[in-house]
Order: structure tokens, then sequence, then C-alpha cells
């Protein structure tokens, strides 16, 4: 058995890692900016749902990506993490602006501040 997963692990081509990371910065970074408010999202996580049901309820136009919808979605996950230390999703960003996670646009939302983003 060993013997057959150490040729399998031979015979598997080496991924450019450093090439496949600049690419999903890239995707990500263009994703943030080119929408104003930008959620990176899971369609089974109940956090997500509720981040979108309040965009939705503030009539404010959002993108969510759903990271468990895409092949590249874990490598996406792992650069939000590199880039915000925030290891989970909903993904929050606003104006560029990374705002954190479902909890974090709860309190934006109580404390009347959530449009003041939106400007």
């Amino acid at each position: 058995m060993f013997k057959f997963l150490f040729t399998l692990s031979r015979s598997i081509k080496p991924v450019n890692l450093l090439r496949m990371s600049e690419e999903v910065k890239k995707q990500v970074e263009s994703l943030i900016s080119e929408h104003h408010v930008m959620v990176f999202s899971k369609t089974y996580c109940s956090y997500c749902s509720n981040t979108k049901r309040i965009l939705e309820e503030e009539c404010i136009d959002f993108y969510a990506l759903e990271l468990d919808k895409i092949d590249n979605g874990n490598e996406i996950q792992g650069f939000l993490f590199e880039k915000t230390s925030q290891r989970t999703v909903p993904n929050i960003f606003i104006g560029g602006k990374h705002i954190g996670g479902n909890s974090d646009l709860e309190a934006l939302r109580t404390k009347g501040e959530l449009k003041l983003y939106l400007k």
C-alpha cells in the first residue's frame, strides 16, 4: 500500500502554487474593487444567509461569491484569511474596506452606521 501511495504521489505533477496564489489574489482584489459591497459567502452558512438578508432589507446592492460553488473557493478563503485574519464567512467588504463578518454587519446596522459606509 505504501509503495502504491508513494508511486501515486510521484506521478502527480506539482502545481505552481505561487502562480495560483497570484491569480487568486488578483481575482479577490478585482472583486473587491469592482463591487462596492462584496460578500464572500457559502450557500449552507446561516450567518451568510443572515448577512444577505440584512443587505436586502436595507436595499443595499451587493455581490455575493459563493465559495462552496466554485473550484478555487478554498484558495480564495485561504487568501482572505491572509488578507484579513478572518477565517470564517461571510467575509464582507464595503467600499474596498474589510468590515468583518455577520456580527460586524449587524453591529453597524444597530448603531445606524451602516449607511455611512455606503457613501
